[in-house]
């Protein structure tokens, strides 16, 4: 790519930077008390205070923390969550909140490598200006906003299993991870199903390491989570709840009750399994991985019996690889601008729809005077004959993404001849 092409490029992307900042803006202001971006950080919260529970030698599970809130992590993820409780809050989410921004970064460049692009300047640019779009998606805004852990877990997960095959304790890292949110356990269904044995002990070996980590340091509060409170899923939440982006919650939200039919629900969540599942072979056998990591990963938050919106930072990778699809001027014109236009309706199902409340209400253990709701699902009752899909739009994004792999076929996933509009290729 020449120099005034290049320097197009990067006048371009901070333009687009700069639009998607002002539009986050328009949504929430930034300096808006409580509601702003940066605000909240209520998971963090939980996070120290679970971390200050068990430094201050008291129960775990048992503690309500910062008054209402259960632990609902393996004892095995506090290690990672002690340096933050030693840390004044202003300091912790300072350092949370820059983590989760390089975090974004770096899973979209990993993302692209993976396609097959050189990290050039150029292409670092976009990165940083698609963190910048990222943001506006309600998964990504919200994991911001609480101060949540699901962007690390992806970046781990990612940077771990796009190694190539001869990559040492390949799998470990995401065994890891399922340690401390056992969700990541589906890729190493995943793997074993692509004939990938090896990574797929490394995730079992990873995650039983991180048990007798947690066994070893917290022999009880291991006992008690792993016999006791891993069965009770109502710790996370109550199934009923616009947020709850899972099958289980379909069902709950579709029929208002906090006991959804189980039959139905595992009848469902298995075939979500097999629908995500084998789109993902598909993917694999095109040898579109990242396609495939991301479809196992919406697969995991489907199938969950809670699923929160900003468990769904799988759709990051994943529009990375519609970007670079789009991108690429030896694909038919025909599948660019199908694909475009599917992961417009995709982003703007995803995109952090506000819902603004102008009077009192109870959020948060605490009454406030407004309230700004973040995503499609607060929409719900307001589209008569559309809620069906209002209330879990997640769930039919997952839907279209298997389906649409599934119709392609493997032919047409095939890698082709690499493009340069993004950057240039290896």
């Amino acid at each position: 790519m020449a120099r005034p092409q290049r320097v197009l490029m990067v006048v371009g992307v901070v333009v687009v930077a700069a639009i998607a900042l002002l539009i986050q803006n328009a949504i929430v202001p930034f300096a808006k008390p409580f509601w702003g971006l940066f605000d909240n950080q209520l998971d963090l919260g939980v996070y120290r205070a679970g971390a200050q529970t068990v430094l201050d030698g008291h129960r775990l599970y048992d503690a309500k923390l910062l008054g209402q809130m259960d632990y609902t992590y393996t004892p095995f993820s506090i290690i990672g969550f002690v340096p933050f409780a030693w840390m004044p809050m202003a300091v912790a989410r300072v350092v949370w909140s820059a983590g989760i921004l390089v975090a974004l970064y770096l899973t979209i460049m990993i993302s692209f490598r993976s396609l097959g692009r050189t990290a050039t300047w150029p292409l670092r640019a976009v990165a940083a200006a698609l963190v910048a779009v990222m943001m506006l998606l309600e998964p990504v805004r919200t994991t911001i906003w609480y101060g949540q852990i699901n962007v690390f877990l992806m970046l781990v997960i990612l940077a771990d299993l796009l190694r190539g095959d001869d990559a040492r304790l390949r799998g470990a890292a995401t065994g890891f991870t399922a340690g401390i949110k056992l969700t990541p356990m589906l890729f190493a269904v995943y793997l074993l199903i692509v004939r990938k044995t090896r990574p797929a002990l490394g995730v079992v070996a990873g995650f039983v390491a991180s048990v007798l980590i947690g066994f070893a340091i917290l022999p009880s509060t291991s006992w008690e989570y792993w016999t006791s409170k891993l069965q009770d899923s109502n710790r996370v939440g109550t199934p009923q709840t616009p947020g709850n982006q899972s099958i289980r919650g379909f069902l709950a939200n579709l029929w208002t009750t906090n006991t959804p039919s189980s039959a139905w629900w595992v009848l469902l969540a298995g075939l979500g399994l097999v629908l995500g599942m084998g789109a993902a072979l598909v993917a694999h056998r095109a040898g579109q991985e990242l396609l495939a990591l991301s479809v196992v990963g919406m697969t995991s938050c489907a199938i969950s019996p809670m699923a929160w919106g900003h468990h769904w930072v799988w759709f990051v990778p994943l529009a990375v690889f519609a970007l670079n699809w789009a991108a690429d001027s030896s694909r038919s014109i025909a599948s660019r601008v199908a694909l475009g236009l599917l992961s417009a309706g995709g982003f703007a199902a995803a995109f952090s729809w506000r819902t603004y409340l102008g009077y009192a209400t109870w959020q948060f253990n605490q009454t406030r005077d407004d309230a700004y709701l973040i995503g499609l699902f607060f929409k719900h009752g307001s589209v008569g004959w559309l809620d069906w899909f209002v209330y879990e739009p997640y769930i039919w994004i997952f839907v279209v993404t298997c389906v649409g792999i599934l119709v392609a076929g493997a032919s047409r996933l095939r890698s082709a001849t690499p493009g340069t509009a993004v950057g240039p290729h290896r």
